[in-house]
């Protein structure tokens, strides 16, 4: 799941937020603390993609059966489900330090357990583990550095979240890379995460509850305490007056909201509109396909042609920084071109990189080498059973031979050149070994093309255009778009969609690519992409620089147009204007 950025980010408030190095370090020391949790979110989905190709090489069944690939990734997004509803009622029952030192705690047993799991059951509950921890620190440590944090700079704080959580997918694939020569590769990689976690819970244990989380439990000194810390003298009384007015509000709201159901939601126009919006935008930014790309991006770098794991890793390091480039871009623009402007340029730029991963993957599938019979021969006890009994073995190439079962095959390619004919065997230890040890390249999981750096091309056009828009501007517009004594609960079910939706395609891409070839699912994705252009166009209203009562209002006497939300009485409007 992509991280939010805050809209009220500027750039006077970062500037205000590096002179606090000096002024006042307590506030930084607060907010980057509680940042680890977003860092520990950022690590466990970009980690996973390069472990993935080690562990396929050290358990047998995870490289012959998709569903057990996809389920150790996705496992921790199905524990992420779970931590996050869990995390609601702990922030609100415990307070939000103690939901995070519980997620630390979560998250740290899961990286032991994955570390020293010795088999892909085991595995697969350390992930589980992992993602109850992050689905709790992806809720709750925005949570603390917002109630933690001068208003001020509210939003520029909250926004080092997602630059943390980009910044965490960067460093796992520097981590990954770090540790592909060392002796138990994935296991160091999954079980590193667990520093981070131990650093965080000591941090915490150091740190004071939410001030505004000590106000509504009645604790009012020690949220004093607490606020003069962060606040200058002249500012404290104001804001713990602000606080204690602002707390009572929430809890009349509350109180209001509990008697809220699903169906007053609905025939709610308002509330209708904005769930349709908000809702929608979670449920596209998955269904376009980003999680393929960070759960899988060096498996799809293989896919196009790059067989060596390294290679994969480091190429897949580009794509990572993209990322986390991207998350700043977006702040620069978001209030400047607006959340529509932004999520449209992004969409038809996702199009186009899907179309082109598309046509790539065509290609290389299609014009992959030829197995030649002389090369195959050199091991003849070890060709593929397939393309022994095949009646048409000479019109075989390298994916016809990947595609061969009972048992598995791979390809060989020339010493001389690896698109030219090249060998059919099959795939274990022993065969890979003795094809490398010629100099050559063994091939498993994609065959040797020219377009390889063509995919590469497509998967950094993805990202550049996706993190900017498609990536943060969902979160944001989930946090205006709704009325306020509905916020909380609208915001629970757009967040559950999303989650919900990232389990759908992490759990399902590896099965497509085998299923219909890595080309159409691609192509599925940019259809995917082009309704949800259609679909910003049609039903996401404008709210850049709109004040939340100003929001509900457009929504209430708005109507649905083709293009653009357009006011019922607009025209009559242009009239009186001489339009």
């Amino acid at each position: 799941m992509e991280g939010g950025v805050h809209a009220e980010t500027d750039i006077s408030a970062f500037r205000y937020c590096f002179s606090l190095t000096w002024r006042n370090p307590y506030v930084l020391r607060l907010a980057f603390s509680a940042g680890i949790g977003g860092l520990l979110f950022g690590y466990d989905t970009g980690v996973i993609s390069g472990a993935l190709l080690y562990i396929r090489d050290d358990f047998d069944s995870v490289d012959k059966h998709t569903v057990l690939q996809e389920s150790i990734v996705s496992m921790a997004v199905a524990g992420a489900i779970i931590g996050a509803a869990i995390g609601g009622w702990l922030n609100d029952r415990h307070g939000r330090r103690s939901a995070i030192l519980i997620a630390d705690f979560l998250f740290f047993i899961g990286a032991v357990i994955m570390a020293a799991a010795p088999n892909p059951s085991l595995l697969i509950i350390g992930r589980v583990f992992v993602g109850l921890g992050v689905g709790m620190a992806s809720m709750t440590s925005p949570l603390y550095i917002s109630e933690a944090s001068p208003a001020k700079i509210r939003g520029a704080l909250v926004s080092t979240n997602g630059f943390l959580i980009t910044g965490g997918q960067f460093l796992s694939y520097l981590i990954n890379l770090a540790f592909t020569k060392a002796p138990g590769t994935w296991r160091w990689m999954l079980g590193v995460a667990g520093l981070p976690a131990l650093l965080q819970f000591i941090l915490m244990l150091l740190l004071p509850e939410s001030p505004r989380w000590l106000f509504r439990k009645g604790r009012e000194e020690e949220a004093k305490e607490i606020l003069r810390k962060i606040y200058a003298s002249e500012d404290a009384e104001k804001e713990i007056q602000d606080l204690k007015e602002s707390v009572e509000a929430e809890i009349r709201e509350k109180q209001s909201a509990e008697k809220i159901n699903l169906i007053k939601l609905w025939k709610t126009k308002t509330v209708r509109r904005g769930l349709i919006a908000g809702v929608g935008l979670q449920v596209f930014q998955q269904f376009v396909g980003i999680n393929t790309v960070m759960y899988y991006s060096p498996t799809i770098v293989q896919l196009a042609g790059f067989a060596s794991n390294k290679t994969a890793l480091l190429l897949s390091l580009v794509t990572s920084g993209l990322n986390a480039f991207g998350s700043i871009v977006s702040i620069y623009f978001i209030d400047r071109t607006g959340r529509k402007k932004l999520l449209i340029i992004s969409l038809c730029g996702v199009i186009v990189s899907l179309g082109l991963l598309s046509a790539v993957f065509h290609e290389t599938t299609t014009h992959s080498p030829i197995v030649g019979p002389v090369a195959t021969s050199r091991f003849s006890n070890f060709t593929c059973p397939d393309y022994k009994t095949a009646r048409d073995a000479i019109a075989w190439d390298c994916t016809r031979c990947l595609k061969a079962s009972s048992p598995d095959c791979g390809f060989c390619a020339s010493e001389s050149g690896k698109l030219l004919p090249g060998a059919c065997w099959i795939s274990n230890d022993t065969v890979k070994s003795a094809c490398q040890d010629q100099g050559r390249l063994w091939y498993t999981r994609g065959c040797p093309s020219r377009f390889g750096w063509l995919a590469l091309i497509g998967l950094a056009l993805y990202i550049i255009f996706f993190s900017p828009g498609m990536g943060t501007v969902p979160w944001i517009v989930n946090s205006e778009i709704y009325p306020l004594r509905f916020r909380g609960v609208c915001g629970g079910i757009a967040a559950t969609a999303n989650w919900i939706s990232n389990l759908i395609v992490a759990q399902s891409f590896l099965s497509l690519t085998e299923a219909i070839g890595t080309s159409w699912t691609f192509l599925i994705f940019g259809v995917i992409s082009v309704i949800a252009l259609v679909f910003v166009i049609i039903c996401v209203p404008e709210t850049k620089g709109l004040p939340i009562e100003e929001i509900e209002k457009m929504l209430e006497h708005t109507a649905l147009h083709l293009r653009f939300w357009k006011n019922k009485n607009s025209k009559q409007l242009d009239k009186n204007q001489g339009v």
